[in-house]
């Protein structure tokens, strides 16, 4: 049975990852790929017995909703689907109250959203854990999932390079936080008006001066990808930035992950997408399907991860 250290994690909130110190942050991932040895050796791993997740999704998704709720019923609890249509935060109640009657009834609540601030309320007033699911703001769980993926494939999460290649967006500012919190270097390449926002920078830099890390911000893609360990990119649109997308095109045209920019990293570098990808954009199907592309393993790993962060808090 898979070793949890519920002492330090039962009844936290799972907003950012910058609440966490590298060794919660390992423990994690360690757990993550405990669940998943398992899952692959038909060990059942029921240590949610008889609890249930409440799931808030105002956004779309696929492996989110997947992860989490196919993660509960392994981990022997029930997953309850909640959409802006099946809840009346969707026809003004107030995310306090929700939170509130939520907390009487679930064991824990995941939200997927837009507004950050609207995780904050939920978590502020929930008297359960609270999991951020994603925000316009964080995507804490895909990036626990991918720094899983990387301690697999490269063995060790510190020193490596990681070079992001788009928009600074949720997925940037998680893996700035992320990524210096476990010593890496994090590398962002995006145009001038796309780059990570200050607080982001600043929180990343105060990581990497206690973890050995960095975090840097380019123009020029292609002097970010020299010798990375990992290249990582996601959509230039996100999902509300539909009416920039033709814009967006443009302005990120060559912040694209092709064998050119693979060529300018390490040797046995791996290429990671958060998905959906729109092949021929932010990546080009040669790379999104060539042999150093760790993409489908990575969304794999959102499943152990995610059943990690539920096993521990709730």
């Amino acid at each position: 049975m898979v070793t949890l250290n519920k002492q330090a994690f039962q009844g936290r909130d799972f907003i950012s990852l910058n609440h966490f110190t590298a060794a919660e942050i390992s423990h994690m991932i360690d757990v993550g790929i405990e669940l998943k040895a398992e899952k692959k050796a038909g060990i059942p791993h029921p240590v949610l017995q008889g609890k249930t997740l409440g799931m808030i999704f105002t956004k779309s998704s696929t492996r989110t909703r997947v992860a989490f709720e196919v993660g509960i019923y392994q981990l022997g609890g029930t997953g309850l689907f909640l959409s802006s249509r099946d809840i009346q935060i969707g026809r003004g109640e107030p995310v306090q109250d929700t939170a509130r009657v939520l907390s009487r009834m679930v064991d824990g609540i995941m939200i997927r959203t837009y507004s950050h601030q609207e995780v904050l309320d939920l978590a502020e007033y929930a008297t359960v854990p609270v999991i951020n699911g994603l925000s316009d703001f964080l995507h804490p769980t895909q990036v626990l999932a991918d720094l899983m993926t990387i301690k697999e494939y490269k063995g060790r999460i510190e020193g490596l390079k990681l070079t992001y290649i788009g928009d600074s967006n949720n997925m940037a500012n998680s893996l700035l936080l992320g990524g210096t919190k476990m010593g890496m270097h994090i590398v962002i390449a995006s145009p001038e008006g796309y780059q990570p926002v200050p607080e982001i920078m600043e929180l990343a830099k105060q990581n990497a001066r206690i973890s050995g890390g960095s975090a840097q911000v380019l123009l020029d893609p292609a002097e970010a990808a020299v010798q990375a360990d990992v290249l990582y990119t996601d959509v230039w649109a996100s999902m509300g930035q539909e009416e920039e997308s033709e814009i967006r095109k443009k302005v990120f045209a060559s912040y694209q992950i092709n064998q050119k920019i693979l060529e300018s990293a390490h040797p046995d570098a791996i290429v990671m997408h958060c998905l959906p990808a729109h092949r021929g954009e932010e990546i080009t199907e040669e790379v999104l399907e060539g042999p150093q592309s760790v993409v489908f393993d990575e969304a794999e790993n959102r499943l152990h991860a995610h059943k990690a962060i539920m096993a521990l808090v709730m």
